[in-house]
């Protein structure tokens, strides 16, 4: 009885032990960076090809830095037109610039524009949703050389039009790892002359 018991024991150790092995450890210091590398993971939500998926095991982020955590003063352009905005292919996605946002980095005054894409105005499930892409003294070197997005939403536009950005969420877009995704180019008016050590860093293929 006791042997069938301690066998029992033990099939159910090996039982859990495998399945948390199969369970892959989600790599990341912050939320933002365990759910990119979850869907970096997931072949049915990856943009990586198949060959740089077999060898995936978590993208590259720089530490996570306070200093990057910016609050900038909102200039809102509700009357601002609407524009065709390059991409990396032919396609070429309508947008409005949203609001100039103006904020210190590093001891020095910066301003950045945010964009809404016109479909989205049409979509009540992403109304809140800007877009805000850069590029800064990094690119090419420990960044994506093409420039990186955050997202931002308008919710979290105070009253007294401040918002909060956290370059640490920065991200790639999808052509930095696939070349048959097709995304927005940085307008140059979004460059930053001053190295942005947060958030994603250029992709290792392997």
């Amino acid at each position: 009885m006791i042997t069938k018991y301690c066998t029992a024991i033990f099939s159910l150790f090996l039982i859990l032990s495998c399945n948390s092995q199969d369970k892959k450890f989600i790599k990341g210091e912050s939320k933002f960076q365990r759910e990119m590398n979850a869907e970096y993971k997931d072949a049915s939500k990856s943009p990586l090809t198949k060959k740089d998926l077999k060898a995936f095991d978590g993208l590259d982020f720089y530490p996570i830095d306070s200093s990057f955590i910016v609050k900038a003063n909102i200039i809102l352009t509700p009357n601002d037109p609407f524009f065709e905005m390059p991409t990396t292919t032919e396609r070429k996605p309508v947008y409005r610039r949203y609001g100039i946002l103006h904020f210190n980095l590093k001891g020095k005054e910066y301003q950045l524009n945010l964009y809404k894409n016109q479909k989205i105005y049409e979509d009540p499930k992403y109304k809140n949703y800007l877009f805000l892409p850069f590029t800064d003294a990094s690119c090419g070197t420990t960044s994506y050389s093409g420039g990186r997005y955050i997202d931002v939403f308008s919710t979290n536009i105070s009253k007294e039009n401040t918002l909060f950005i956290n370059f640490n969420n920065a991200y790639n877009p999808y052509c930095a790892y696939n070349s048959k995704y097709s995304c927005p180019v940085v307008p140059e008016e979004n460059h930053l002359d001053v190295k942005v050590l947060a958030g994603v860093m250029a992709f290792k293929k392997h």
